[in-house]
């Protein structure tokens, strides 16, 4: 397996895997964030944000030719406590966590018609997840989603994504000090879908955020996931499985952005890729500022390469400009399936197609594990063997 970790910048290429190794400097926007579409040019795919990206299959959504036309059913179950809105772009909640960093993220915020603000009230601590489904019905749609926990609140929310749609959304995620929230966004989109989205979450005083995002369809999905604190204590986990199949481009590219002191956080996102022309990009920016001491920070990627004809971007950043901190540190790996692995399994007993699943399985438990609802966790398990059925087939 492939490995880079803390070695200067610099890309190497194994047949027809691609690692790219990590530098010390985060990537940088060709444009400061902002509302307002006008505010960044029509990317060309020469820009640091853009490069990995395939722009003339985004359907319209980064140069301003996609236009609305519906198509996206959402519905939100929440238990019993939980207040549920529909808001006008003027509502001061929408702008808390977060610009949009791209053209594409400022489309979608200038372009939606009403957002939903689901909030969860202080010290409530919710027994059953909030639910929202997300269901393309072929059209074209422009989104946006906040949800905000008051001080002392705990809750889990699933964002399932699921059918055929042209889709530019953005979700920001608003905790209260000493809240706790957990978000599992699923990615399983019919194979011609087109989706992206900047995800922002901004963490309280001693609060904890933990995003667990899992990707299988889609013909193009980009999501843009970013952390910022609001007072010392925070911590963020982001967790990442994606299983990129044939002619897919899979994109992360994830933000942590240290800017108060004494918070923690740590990144782990893992790949598995299949057939000709897969395509999976994942940058990890960290960016430590100079007022964040006492910081301790890991990110993470690992890549696994199943059949020949797939590509691999892994790009690790990590900027650190105070060196009063706890500790930081960044790796990524790619490698093909390890043969040696499959020859130990089948050496007692047990068929290839079944030693396959073994391994791809135990490449992702530690990833599962994280979800801690045993639907998504049976619905999850049971992709990863579709998928592998598919390749055997």
């Amino acid at each position: 397996m492939a490995e880079a970790q803390n070695s200067p910048a610099g890309s190497t290429t194994a047949g027809s895997i691609a690692v790219a190794a990590e530098s010390t400097v985060v990537s940088r926007m060709s444009a400061p964030p902002s509302f307002d579409v006008a505010d960044f040019p029509v990317p060309h795919g020469r820009e640091e944000e853009w490069r990995f990206t395939p722009l003339e299959r985004l359907r319209g959504l980064h140069d301003g030719t996609a236009t609305a036309t519906g198509g996206v059913k959402v519905d939100v179950q929440a238990p019993a406590g939980v207040t549920v809105e529909s808001v006008g772009r003027d509502d001061a909640r929408l702008r808390r966590a977060g610009k949009p960093v791209d053209r594409v993220a400022a489309q979608a915020f200038s372009a939606f018609e009403r957002a939903s603000v689901v909030t969860v009230p202080k010290d409530t601590v919710l027994a059953e997840p909030i639910r929202i489904a997300v269901h393309g019905e072929g059209g074209t749609a422009f989104g946006h989603q906040v949800i905000e926990l008051g001080a002392f609140a705990e809750a889990v929310v699933v964002i399932d994504h699921t059918g055929d749609a042209v889709l530019a959304a953005n979700v920001d995620y608003l905790l209260g000090d000493g809240a706790k929230l957990t978000v599992v966004s699923v990615q399983d989109w019919d194979d011609k879908a087109v989706h992206v989205g900047q995800h922002n979450a901004l963490i309280g005083r001693d609060a904890s955020f933990k995003s667990v995002v899992v990707t299988f369809g889609g013909d193009v999905v980009r999501l843009h996931p970013r952390v910022a604190y609001a007072g010392p204590g925070g911590e963020a986990e982001l967790f990442g499985l994606y299983f990129t199949d044939a002619g897919q481009h899979q994109e992360h590219r994830l933000l942590v952005t240290h800017n108060a002191p004494h918070c923690k956080s740590n990144v782990v996102y893992k790949g598995a890729l299949q057939g000709d022309a897969a395509h999976a990009v994942w940058i990890g920016d960290v960016l430590i500022e100079a007022a964040a001491e006492g910081t301790d920070t890991y990110e993470m990627n690992r890549n696994l390469v199943l059949t020949d004809g797939a590509r691999v971007d892994s790009v690790p950043n990590l900027e650190i400009e105070t060196g009063e901190i706890a500790g930081a540190g960044h790796a990524s790996a790619t490698g093909r399936f390890d043969d040696e692995q499959l020859f130990y399994l089948m050496a007692r007993g047990i068929r290839e197609s079944d030693a396959r699943r073994l391994v791809v399985r135990g490449f992702f438990a530690e990833l599962v594990q994280q979800i801690g609802l045993a639907d998504i966790q049976e619905r999850l398990l049971s992709r990863i063997e579709e998928e592998l059925e598919a390749a055997v087939a």
